[in-house]
C-alpha cells in the first residue's frame, strides 16, 4: 500500500515537471505584455535572437492589450509572467492581495509614448495645447499620469485647460484619433511614425524627453511563482539583460531587422526611425535594476495625478537579487 501511494506520488511530480517543459526539454514560460510597441524591442530580441532558449527557456508570448487585462492575466495565473506599467503592482498591493506582483526586471526607464498633433506645428509649443481637444489615454494609467504630470510642469492644467477625453479604450485610442476631431494625442511607436507617414498626424514632442527616469514597464510575477521559480526567474533576467547589452550596442537599423516580424504593418525605415527615436532619449533600459530613484519619482507622479493608493516601500514591491546577480556576474 505504502509503494502504491510512492508510485502515485512520484507520478504527480512527474506529470507536473513535464507540463513546466516542451519536447526540446525547455522550461516554458507564459508571457503577457500589454501592449504590442518597438518600446519593448528589447524583449523581442531575446525571442528573435535565441536568449532566452540559451537558459533554457522557452517563451510564449501573448498581447494582452491594457495595464488592467495583463494584470488580471497574470493574477488568474493566465501568465507567469507579466510585462507591464509598475503602477499596476502599487494597485493590486493596496487591494491587500495575499499574492502581490513583485517588479523584478526593469525593461524601459522613460514614458513611450509621444504628442501627436491632427495637423502640422512647426513652431509648437506646449501653451498650443490650452483649450485644445485633447483625446487622453486610461485614467490611472502610466501614459496618462505622465502626460498630466507633464502638461502641469509647464503650467497646464489638463482638466481645467484642455477639453479631455478618457473614454476610448487603449486599443482604440488611434482609431479614434484618426476618425475624430480631436487635436491632440498620446501615442506609441510605431503607431505615431504611421500616423505620420499617412498624414494622419504629426509628432510634435516627446513625453519620454519630459518626464525623466520612471520605472515605465517592468516584469512582474507573483511572489508564489517566484518563490517556486527561482532559477527560471534568474535565467529569464539574464537573458533580458542579454537583450538589453545587444539593443545598447547595435544600431537602430539592426534592431529593426531583428524585431520585424513583430510590427508586419511597418515598413523597416519606418521601424528604424521609431527605434531611434528611443535609443535617443535612452527609452531603452541598459540593465534591468529597477533604482529608488525611479520608484520614487513614479510614486511622485502618481501622487500628483490623485492615483496614489498607498505609499509603498520599494523594499515591499522591487526584488533586485536577480538584476545584481545578472548584472555583477
Amino acid at each position: 500500500m505504502k509503494r502504491t501511494k510512492f508510485l502515485v506520488v512520484c507520478s504527480i511530480a512527474l506529470f507536473i515537471f513535464l507540463a513546466a517543459c516542451n519536447d526540446s526539454g525547455n522550461t516554458s514560460i507564459s508571457l503577457a505584455e500589454v501592449t504590442r510597441s518597438v518600446f519593448y524591442a528589447p524583449q523581442y530580441v531575446a525571442i528573435e535572437k535565441g536568449f532566452f532558449e540559451e537558459e533554457g527557456l522557452d517563451v510564449e508570448l501573448q498581447t494582452t492589450w491594457g495595464g488592467d487585462t495583463t494584470m488580471t492575466t497574470l493574477l488568474s495565473d493566465g501568465a507567469d509572467i507579466a510585462l507591464v506599467g509598475s503602477e499596476t503592482s502599487i494597485y493590486v498591493y493596496a487591494q491587500d492581495s495575499s499574492d502581490y506582483a513583485i517588479n523584478f526586471a526593469q525593461l524601459t526607464k522613460t514614458d513611450g509614448t509621444f504628442l501627436v498633433a491632427k495637423e502640422e506645428q512647426p513652431d509648437f509649443t506646449w501653451e498650443n495645447l490650452r483649450d485644445s481637444n485633447f483625446l487622453g489615454q486610461r485614467v490611472g494609467g502610466m501614459p496618462q499620469m505622465v502626460g498630466e504630470s507633464v502638461l502641469k510642469n509647464h503650467g497646464i492644467d489638463p482638466h481645467a485647460d484642455l477639453d479631455l477625453s478618457q473614454n476610448i479604450d487603449f486599443g482604440n485610442i488611434p482609431g479614434a484619433f484618426a476618425s475624430g476631431d480631436y487635436e491632440y494625442v498620446q501615442l506609441f511607436e510605431p503607431t505615431a511614425s504611421v500616423f505620420e507617414a499617412e498624414g494622419n498626424g504629426h509628432i510634435v514632442a516627446s513625453f519620454g524627453e519630459e518626464s525623466g527616469n520612471v520605472p515605465y514597464t517592468v516584469f512582474m510575477a507573483k511572489q508564489s511563482y517566484m518563490d517556486e521559480n527561482d532559477e527560471e526567474i534568474s535565467k529569464f533576467t539574464r537573458a533580458i539583460y542579454q537583450a538589453q547589452q545587444w539593443v545598447e550596442d547595435s544600431s537602430a537599423e539592426e534592431i529593426a531587422e531583428v524585431i520585424e516580424p513583430y510590427f508586419e504593418d511597418s515598413d523597416l525605415d519606418m521601424l528604424t526611425a521609431s527605434i531611434d527615436r528611443y535609443k535617443s532619449q535612452d527609452s531603452f533600459a541598459t540593465d534591468p535594476t529597477l533604482d529608488v530613484e525611479g520608484w520614487e519619482n513614479l510614486k511622485n507622479i502618481m501622487d500628483d495625478a490623485g492615483e496614489l493608493p498607498a505609499d509603498v516601500p520599494y523594499d515591499e514591491l522591487v526584488n533586485t537579487e536577480f538584476a545584481e546577480e545578472v548584472v555583477n556576474n
